[in-house]
């Protein structure tokens, strides 16, 4: 008879964090609520925090970040507690990794929260598009802290060839200086070739945006701080499946379900990756196609999670990163999320006041969905402009945007071009303000 095998999960490491407060920097969270944000994520990644230490600082040291006096004192604090991991809560330059890895000994390894944001994409990625992402904002990472990765080699290997494939000793160079060169243009090759598979991954995505503005279904994109509820308000909104967890960035790739409004009119909504506030710029690069999905929606849907202590920093920084992404000019409509959670329901009404054209919800408990919905079909409904005008032949692309994405009541063909009346999504108005005939009234 065969024994029962019992899997285990391997022990998880022990970190360490360190978190940073510069006086003339304006950070959306303070010092404590960014250090805890930064537990969560190092949970989320399978670290257990052993220990915890802050410093009050003009500017960072050049040097080692913190300065080698703290920096000495938070070797200590780590060695008493068995710490594998110092982690900061700032992204630290090449420089300041490599110092600190030389004060810290080899048996201690020094990560910063981009690294540990990307290693949490890394494990939640959960398709082709999302493994080619994240791989790819990985090593636009590494790469210029490859430095400190040959060195580590170079000395495993006794200062020899190191890695296999490497050139060895040939040359006028040390190995270490040729094995770094092999490294980095091997990493630039993977990196043109992760960026050409991309590039197809957003054809892709624009022929599928392309059919389904043929369509003329509004796309509304749903947009949030991380762990904000916003696949649960999918779940509810079209009573589909889409994965949930109560962890940050359970979601990676984003998912499309088409949902009826009440007068039966369809819409597309769309899960995206949720924000966080210092999220690393190489993932806002390489989502970028993931990201256009947000760009090129009719409408954002942006949840909120209304029982946070830090919600309207957390609606800063997804205000921030829509701005980065030039979606910033798309009408937003708010869903307060998570009101099953208010000890008091008027907290609900509240917050309504205090955010403009906001509907209180519980995607969890299907509250207030049906509200929501009637707010969605107002804002598409009155998002539509009616407007006349004359385009000349060669504004091809206009014409077919009209037809596209509007509503062509009457169409004309004349000398001078064609004449098109009828109603466009707001966002596009300016496309043609310099062929506008006249602005008619609803």
């Amino acid at each position: 008879m065969a024994k029962e095998v019992i899997k285990t999960r391997p022990p998880r490491e022990k970190a360490f964090l360190v978190g940073v407060e510069f006086y003339k920097q304006n950070n959306l969270l303070t010092l404590n609520d960014s250090l805890e944000e930064l537990r969560l994520l190092a949970d989320t990644a399978g670290l257990d925090i052993v220990g915890l230490e802050t410093q009050k600082r003009d500017k960072p040291h050049q040097k080692t970040f913190i300065g080698s006096g703290k920096a000495d004192e938070i070797k200590s604090l780590a060695d008493e507690v068995d710490a594998q991991i110092i982690l900061f809560d700032d992204e630290l330059s090449p420089r300041h990794q490599r110092e600190l890895e030389k004060l810290f000994g080899e048996d201690i390894r020094v990560l910063d929260r981009t690294a540990l944001i990307l290693d949490i994409f890394a494990q939640h990625a959960s398709t082709s598009e999302g493994s080619l992402q994240v791989e790819l904002a990985q090593y636009e990472y590494r790469l210029p802290r490859l430095t400190r990765a040959w060195t580590h080699l170079a000395r495993q290997a006794g200062g020899g060839a190191g890695r296999t494939g490497s050139a060895g000793g040939v040359g006028l160079r040390g190995p270490g200086e040729t094995q770094l060169e092999v490294d980095r243009r091997d990493i630039h090759r993977r990196i043109d070739h992760l960026k050409r598979e991309l590039d197809k991954v957003r054809a892709h995505r624009q022929r599928h945006r392309a059919q389904r503005k043929r369509s003329r279904i509004p796309i509304v994109a749903l947009v949030g701080y991380t762990n904000a509820g916003k696949s649960t308000l999918l779940n509810s909104l079209a009573s589909s499946d889409v994965y949930v967890a109560d962890q940050l960035f359970a979601t990676l790739d984003p998912t499309t379900r088409r949902v009826e409004l009440p007068d039966g009119k369809p819409v597309l909504i769309t899960d995206t990756v949720g924000f966080i506030q210092k999220l690393p710029t190489m993932l806002v690069a390489a989502f970028r196609a993931t990201l256009e999905e947000i760009a090129e929606a009719d409408l954002l849907l942006h949840v909120l999670d209304i029982t946070h202590l830090n919600v309207h920093a957390q609606a800063e920084a997804v205000h921030q990163t829509l701005a980065e992404i030039e979606a910033d000019h798309i009408p937003i409509l708010t869903a307060l999320n998570k009101i099953d959670n208010l000890h008091d329901p008027g907290a609900a009404r509240e917050a309504m006041d205090e955010f403009p054209n906001a509907v209180a919800t519980s995607a969890l408990m299907n509250e207030g969905i049906n509200d929501l919905l009637r707010a969605v079909q107002e804002q598409l409904f009155e998002m539509y402009t009616p407007l006349e005008v004359v385009l000349p032949y060669k504004e091809g692309k206009l014409i077919s945007l009209f037809h596209t994405q509007g509503e062509v009541e009457r169409i004309e063909h004349g000398g001078k071009g064609v004449m098109i009346q009828g109603r466009i999504p707001g966002r596009l108005v300016a496309e043609f303000s310099a062929y506008l005939k006249q602005q008619t009234s609803t």
